[in-house]
C-alpha cells in the first residue's frame, strides 16, 4: 500500500539564484497531520507566486524511489523535502499516474493536476551543474495536485487511489509533452481537468494549441 513518507513545508527567504531572489524551495518534514487547503499544505509559503502555487499547483509530490533514483546517479544523499516537495510519497509509481486521477490521502481528496517544469531556482538549491537540463531528460518530475477536498494529511498516511482516468496522459507522458516533445501537446486535450494547468503553462500558446 502507497503511503506518504514525510508532509514538508518551507518558509521563503532570499538567494542569490533566480529572477525573484526569494524563494521558499527549501521544505523541511513536519510532525503531526497538517491542514491542507485548496491553496497549499498548512503554512507553507510560495515566493513566486506568477510561476507556482494557485489551485492547480496546490500540492507537489515527488517519489521516496525517484530520489533514490537521483541519490544514486549525484552520489549523495537526497532526504524528503530536498526537491522542494511537499508530499514524499512511497510506494506509488509517479511517473505513470494519469493526469486527473484522484487521490484519498488523509482526510484530503487530491486530484492530479501537472507535472514540475525545472528552474533555475531548482538549480541553484541543489547545487548540480546544468541540473535543468539533467532533470528534464531523466523523466522523473513528480506531480501537482488540486485539493477537491481539504482535510488533514500526516507522514504515515495511505495513498488510495479512488478515480483512475482512462486515457494514456501519465505524469511521464505530460513532462515529455511540455518539455521535450512538443508534438505531444495535442493529444493534452483529452484531458479536461488539465486545461488550467496547461493553459498557465503555455500561456497565449495555449490559445494557438486550441484552434
Amino acid at each position: 500500500m502507497p503511503i506518504v513518507e514525510s508532509v514538508n513545508v518551507g518558509t521563503a527567504v532570499d538567494v542569490p539564484w533566480g529572477q525573484l531572489k526569494r524563494t521558499a524551495i527549501d521544505k523541511r518534514p513536519v510532525e503531526g497531520p497538517v491542514r491542507v487547503h485548496t491553496l497549499g499544505v498548512g503554512d507553507d509559503e510560495i515566493a513566486d507566486l506568477v510561476n507556482h502555487g494557485t489551485e492547480v499547483q496546490a500540492v507537489y509530490a515527488y517519489a521516496r524511489e525517484d530520489l533514490d533514483a537521483w541519490a544514486d546517479q549525484l552520489g549523495r544523499e537526497l532526504v524528503p523535502g530536498q526537491f522542494g516537495e511537499n508530499l514524499t510519497t512511497q510506494g506509488i509509481d509517479l511517473n505513470s499516474v494519469h493526469a486527473g486521477d484522484r487521490w484519498r490521502v488523509g482526510t484530503t481528496l487530491l486530484e492530479v493536476s501537472g507535472v514540475r517544469i525545472p528552474c533555475s531556482v531548482f538549480q541553484g538549491f541543489l547545487d548540480e551543474p546544468q541540473w535543468v537540463k539533467r532533470f528534464t531528460l531523466g523523466g522523473l518530475p513528480g506531480a501537482y495536485f488540486r485539493v477537491i477536498e481539504e482535510g488533514d494529511i500526516a507522514a504515515g498516511d495511505t495513498i488510495e487511489i479512488v478515480e483512475q482516468r482512462n486515457h494514456q496522459i501519465t505524469i511521464d507522458f505530460l513532462f515529455r509533452a511540455l518539455t521535450t516533445e512538443r508534438h505531444l501537446l495535442p493529444a493534452l486535450s483529452a484531458e479536461p481537468r488539465l486545461e488550467p494547468f496547461v493553459r498557465r503553462r503555455l500561456g497565449e500558446r495555449y490559445e494557438a494549441l486550441s484552434m
